[in-house]
């Protein structure tokens, strides 16, 4: 295991905050990406994802250079991945094996771990929930879904941005603002 990282007593489980000693110990411009499971996974296939990952993270390296990098697994759907840019910035090979690396979990496991093309939002129990962008825009049309609705903007790229609260809040403060009707309330 590379010296940056520690052993993991055991995964974390979901509903945790962000705040944690792992990534409490990165700079806010280190590097994230953000994964969402398409479905919940049990105990055992979280373990399995986050052993992969692990295994990964221990010798993923940038033309060489190994990366400092950790992992979060939070809200029981979403795996974060940070990687201290200051140490040794993220190439595209490095960021593609990655990829790689979830898309093989993904076909193990049976469930995708989707980036920025789904929509992620809290329903009314406050379930997590995706929805394509046009599903979300439909559900917003019909009202189901609306201004104040939590969204998760899985496209921020900077622990500092996480750190601020801009991952999770309400659609009318993110992205997803242009997903919801024109004039409606809340606006």
């Amino acid at each position: 295991m590379n010296g940056n990282r520690r052993k993991r007593a055991a995964p974390e489980a979901g509903a945790g905050s962000v705040a944690t000693p792992e990534l409490n110990d990165y700079p806010d411009d280190s590097r994230i990406w953000i994964f969402g499971a398409e479905r919940d996974l049990d105990a055992a296939e979280r373990n399995r994802l986050l052993a992969m990952v692990d295994d990964f993270l221990a010798g993923w390296a940038a033309h060489g250079a190994p990366l400092r990098a950790t992992r979060r697994w939070v809200h029981d759907r979403f795996l974060i991945v940070c990687a201290d840019a200051r140490s040794t910035d993220p190439s595209g090979c490095s960021i593609d094996a990655l990829v790689r690396v979830l898309a093989a979990a993904g076909t193990e496991l049976g469930a995708g771990f989707l980036g920025n093309e789904a929509v992620w939002f809290r329903e009314a129990d406050g379930r997590i929930a995706r929805s394509s962008r046009v599903g979300f825009r439909t559900r917003a049309r019909s009202g189901e879904i609306g201004p104040q609705t939590v969204v998760f903007d899985n496209s921020i790229t900077a622990l500092g941005d996480l750190r601020a609260g801009r991952w999770e809040g309400p659609a009318r403060d993110r992205w997803h603002r242009a997903l919801l009707p024109r004039g409606g309330a809340g606006d």
